[in-house]
């Protein structure tokens, strides 16, 4: 029971997440309607669908108040990471393959090879910044500032683009019509209240009408706000699950696992923070947007990683001073953001062989992502075979000179 509560939790914030997410996204594409595939799925639906991450990793610092709460946010942001580089290209591609729309996909090259650069030059920033036994505003800054370099060189990029486009179409003596955006098809059935029951919040704030700024709008702030009350509830289930004894209002007290922080969050919260990620890149992948499907899961990591873990430090610290960190959170966090580092790589070499990403290599993908959750469950199990690959990992940081 002590177990169970926390995960009936968990499993409602994943739900509610998730529908909350679609909405969110609905309202954001139309948002960024005008801007170009791949830069949309890298910034727009990045963000849009990393949300979760950001109130998760505010609340845990906000609620806990301490380097236990920091540490709740890596894991969530590493985790989310870590589920973002490996599953949600691996669901991508078998879902297209699993309906019979391809046999396989091909992305672009130059769009993987922008990300994943991108991505690792983040993750090496973070794994070099956050280190010490204190940590302040201006790491958080550096980490925003590091988003807003990323997302300034993409419109800058599109941009560019679309003046060569222009150009090269007047030479031609040609004109640039713009394709009209497809309406996506709604249910004629139903009603406002079934879209509450279900918590279709496009249903709800939309119904039959055409979608314009203002429902938009509307719809993008209420689901907002949702996303943020359930991933209350999130960071309340995690502290529950890794305690070793914990307090549930009206129902008395119960017993956790007894484990970090950081483990638990490191695979439940960046799971089902991850999710609405993955419903956007599988839907983008069914619709033939394979760059979008590929770079929202690349730009979401650069988002989780610079954002959703740099606004929460950089707020928190302003507030509350510098945050010290003890000995073995310190050895926890350096840890997870190398082990984040080495299986980006990893990811980035995976997506880049070869002109094609197929069956082989989804299954690759999670493949190497189940090897890391037996190797998370080992770390909180205290596992030898586990801790002497710590131990590897943390004697490597020592010779470079980061910890």
């Amino acid at each position: 029971m002590g177990i169970l509560i926390p995960l009936l939790l968990i499993s409602f914030a994943c739900l509610v997440i998730w529908r909350a997410g679609d909405g969110f996204m609905a309202a954001s594409e139309y948002i960024g309607r005008n801007l170009s595939e791949g830069v949309r799925g890298a910034s727009i639906n990045a963000v849009a669908s990393s949300m979760p991450e950001v109130f998760t990793s505010l609340f845990f610092l906000f609620v806990l108040m301490d380097a236990s709460g920091f540490s709740g946010g890596i894991g969530t942001t590493a985790g989310s990471a870590i589920f973002n580089g490996m599953v949600i290209p691996a669901v991508s591609i078998l879902a297209v393959i699993g309906i019979g729309l391809t046999k396989r996909i091909e992305v672009s090259k130059k769009v993987l090879m922008r990300d994943g650069i991108a991505l690792i030059l983040t993750e090496t920033i973070f794994l070099v910044l956050i280190s010490g036994s204190s940590l302040d505003w201006w790491h958080g800054l550096i980490l925003m500032l590091v988003y807003l370099a990323y997302i300034s060189y993409m419109f800058i990029s599109m941009s560019m683009s679309q003046k060569k486009a222009v150009l090269a179409a007047e030479k031609n003596g040609e004109s640039i019509i713009e394709e009209e955006e497809e309406e996506e098809e709604r249910e004629e059935q139903g009603s406002f209240l079934k879209g509450l029951i279900t918590f279709d919040l496009e249903r709800v704030f939309i119904g039959s009408n055409k979608m314009n700024d203002l429902r938009a709008w509307a719809l993008l702030l209420f689901a907002t706000v949702s996303i943020a009350l359930v991933c209350y509830l999130l960071v309340i289930a995690c502290e529950w699950m890794g305690a070793d004894v914990y307090q549930v209002p009206f129902l008395g007290e119960f017993h956790g696992l007894n484990i970090p922080l950081m483990f638990v969050a490191l695979v439940l919260a960046s799971a089902a923070s991850s999710f609405p990620d993955t419903i956007i890149s599988i839907k983008d992948a069914q619709r033939g947007k394979y760059d979008d499907a590929i770079s929202n899961a690349l730009g979401s990591n650069i988002f989780d990683v610079c954002f959703a873990l740099g606004f929460p430090l950089f707020l928190f610290t302003i507030l509350h001073g510098p945050i010290q960190m003890p000995e073995e959170l310190i050895n926890l966090s350096a840890e997870l953001r190398f082990l984040l580092l080495l299986l980006t790589v990893i990811a980035v070499v995976v997506y880049t062989t070869g002109k094609y990403m197929g069956k082989g290599k989804a299954l690759l993908l999670l493949a190497i992502y189940f090897l890391f959750i037996l190797y998370i469950v080992g770390r909180s199990a205290g596992n030898e075979f586990a801790a002497s690959i710590a131990n590897v990992l943390l004697s490597v940081l020592e010779f470079v000179g980061i910890r």
